[in-house]
């Protein structure tokens, strides 16, 4: 009788929500190789947002699944609400759990991802993945390229190459989907302000997250608490653009002053 009253519990659970990273899943999290000893976060601070989502199929599916730090969660949850509200598609979203931690893994299953305690690619401080606080979206459509000393381009993943291009809509080809550049300003309105895309080198156009500092800020506080700092972080930078391009009469439209507006309010409400 439990059983079928928790199975229609789930069941009836909306495909969006959040949930509390519990112990099984964090003890599954550590046998799979995406949590460690050395974390900067504990599961306590990291929160499962569900979503549903437009797949490259056209049709929404209800499996989407990142994992974030938990002061974090809501906005998470609003942006991809908002992504689905502007037929954005992505391919897929399962836990890093699925990946054994492998990040080339998920990249290659075009795998858009957040929580995973790892390094920063050929580096050894922490991701900012490592602390809930980065995401990525779409990896073949928005790979990573670093470049060698002669200039020559390598991406990851390597089919990601096709996509070298950042034009979505092009003479004589079809339109493509899921490129990063259309969500920028949705990422930054819930405040992930930096995009990998901004990059000089290495470029990861798949790539959004806070900044170090905010990240390291919010992780030494209470969950309560640094949802209180978070949303006030978001709200500055909300009230910041609203106010610059009210001042410059800024219409929707005009994406170079947009741009202009984004990065001094960044500058503004990243400053120490």
């Amino acid at each position: 009788m439990f059983a079928a009253m928790a199975s229609h519990a789930e069941n009836t659970r909306p495909a969006s929500h959040i949930a509390e990273v519990d112990a099984g899943m964090c003890q599954t999290m550590r046998e799979m190789d995406v949590l460690h000893k050395s974390a900067p976060v504990s599961c306590t601070q990291l929160r499962v947002v569900h979503f549903s989502y437009l797949g490259f199929d056209g049709k929404v599916h209800d499996d989407g699944a990142v994992m974030v730090m938990a002061a974090l969660a809501d906005h998470v949850q609003a942006i991809f609400a908002t992504l689905l509200q502007r037929k954005f598609a992505l391919a897929g979203a399962q836990l890093m759990q699925h990946y054994r931690g492998d990040d080339l893994a998920a990249m290659r299953a075009n795998n858009t991802s957040a929580f995973n305690d790892r390094a920063i690619t050929n580096g050894g401080a922490h991701s900012l993945h490592a602390y809930g606080a980065a995401i990525d979206i779409n990896p073949i459509q928005n790979p990573f390229v670093q470049f060698e000393d002669a200039g020559k381009a390598s991406y990851l993943p390597a089919a990601g190459s096709t996509y070298a291009n950042r034009l979505a809509v092009r003479p004589g080809k079809s339109t493509r989907k899921g490129m990063a550049e259309e969500v920028v300003d949705v990422f930054a309105e819930h405040g992930f302000l930096i995009w990998g895309g901004d990059w000089d080198a290495p470029i990861d156009y798949q790539h959004f997250q806070i900044s170090r500092s905010l990240a390291k800020k919010l992780a030494a506080l209470p969950v309560a608490q640094a949802q209180v700092v978070f949303n006030d972080y978001v709200k500055n930078y909300r009230n910041c653009t609203r106010t610059k391009k009210t001042a410059a009469g800024l219409a929707d439209n005009n994406i170079a002053k947009a741009n202009t507006v984004k990065a001094r309010c960044v500058n503004a409400v990243d400053k120490p």
